[in-house]
């Protein structure tokens, strides 16, 4: 059977020799010339041509790309910093040591909530929002990571199209990589590069709500929860956890038949809050209604941003909760590190292959293969 070119169509050879018509498989000769319209010598050239760009991008090309706006060379830079590669770390800790003169003039947000809630659509309905309003929004959405395959959906910015299409708007989804607090383990050099490339508004989305979501505090300014209308006991096990660490509350998916279930919800909810102590000094959490969808309520969430940042910043509170976001940095690098470096130790890695089957076998105690491991791991490295 030939196709309408007169190409004729042929069976591979690794289909069975007495396979009849019932077996559909077919390979048609390719026509001449290459994909995208383009004829085979000009798509091999593109190509080369671009990995060649990507393989010669200079220190320079990634922070002048970036001071620039250019979203395409902030991808790229994030990218850069996400990588495990030594090299790549050594040179992004270059680019990233050049643009921190330039970044933290933003407003950092964490945005969490139960799955379900509708962050997603809040933090598009809310970026929309404020880029009418003159402003550039950053979203960093994390995603999380699979303990089985290690992979990611990253879905987020197909599920914000109206925001991804904006000038003013980024998002970056990336993976959790088994990073506990709901948040990417680059997450805090994200928010710098972001800031350094002109965004003023940074939107954190984790992954969800738990009691490791106090790790995505010790990055923001301000973190909201949001909730939803007639959850009920199934929050009871992480509401105080949680609320304790929220500077607002908003219960999403007030409308329609959900308006009077929503406002039953917000004063339970600031009832709840009279028992627990405010997550920053000299500022009352609120809780307040709103709906991604209709877009009420969307306001108050930023007069509340408002009000919060001329708040703290009276009593130094802002200042000195960036300078703890600085410290908290450094110590979760230098854990990051020693992690890193403890299991790529040769000694280390003879020794975990001898005593992993020997503590599966219950040969030897959990904590005696531990110690081994640090004993060897402190030897080599005093």
């Amino acid at each position: 059977m030939n196709n309408k070119n007169d190409t004729p169509a042929y069976k591979p050879d690794w289909v069975p020799e007495d396979a009849g018509e019932e077996f559909a498989t077919k390979v048609v000769k390719g026509v001449e010339g290459g994909h995208d319209g383009l004829p085979a010598g000009q798509v091999k050239s593109a190509h080369a041509s671009a990995r060649k760009k990507s393989a010669s991008l200079r220190d320079e090309d990634y922070i002048a790309g970036v001071r620039s706006g250019d979203r395409t060379m902030l991808g790229r830079t994030i990218t850069l910093i996400e990588s495990h590669s030594r090299k790549h770390r050594e040179q992004a800790q270059r680019v990233l040591q050049a643009l921190l003169p330039h970044s933290g003039h933003s407003l950092r947000v964490g945005i969490s909530g139960v799955p379900g809630a509708g962050k997603s659509t809040l933090i598009e309905t809310l970026g929309c929002y404020l880029i009418k309003h003159g402003h550039k929004v950053a979203v960093l959405a994390v995603d999380p990571s699979s303990s089985v395959t290690k992979g990611s959906i990253l879905g987020d910015k197909t599920r914000m199209e109206k925001l991804s299409r904006e000038p003013n708007a980024f998002i970056r989804p990336s993976p959790s990589g088994g990073t506990l607090g709901g948040v990417a383990r680059k997450s805090r050099e994200t928010i710098l590069v972001c800031e350094a490339a002109g965004y003023d508004i940074i939107l954190i989305e984790t992954v969800g709500v738990g009691q490791s979501e106090i790790t995505v505090r010790s990055m923001v300014d301000f973190f909201l929860l949001v909730m939803i209308p007639g959850a009920g006991d199934e929050l009871q096990g992480i509401k105080k956890g949680v609320m304790e660490i929220a500077d607002a509350l908003a219960v999403n998916k007030a409308d329609g038949d959900n308006i009077p279930r929503a406002n039953r919800a917000k004063a339970e909810y600031e009832n709840a809050l009279h028992y627990i102590q405010p997550a920053t000094p000299g500022w009352q959490t609120p809780v307040f209604t709103c709906s991604a969808l209709t877009g009420d309520g969307i306001d108050t969430i930023w007069n509340t941003l408002m009000n919060f940042k001329q708040t703290v910043s009276r009593t130094n509170t802002f200042a000195e909760r960036r300078r703890q976001q600085s410290l908290d940095w450094m110590l979760t690098m230098v854990e990051d590190r020693l992690k890193e470096n403890f299991y790529n130790h040769p000694h280390i890695a003879s020794l975990l292959a001898t005593l992993r089957p020997l503590v599966a076998a219950g040969q030897i105690l959990p904590t005696d293969a531990a110690d081994q491991l640090l004993e060897t791991f402190n030897k080599g490295h005093l």
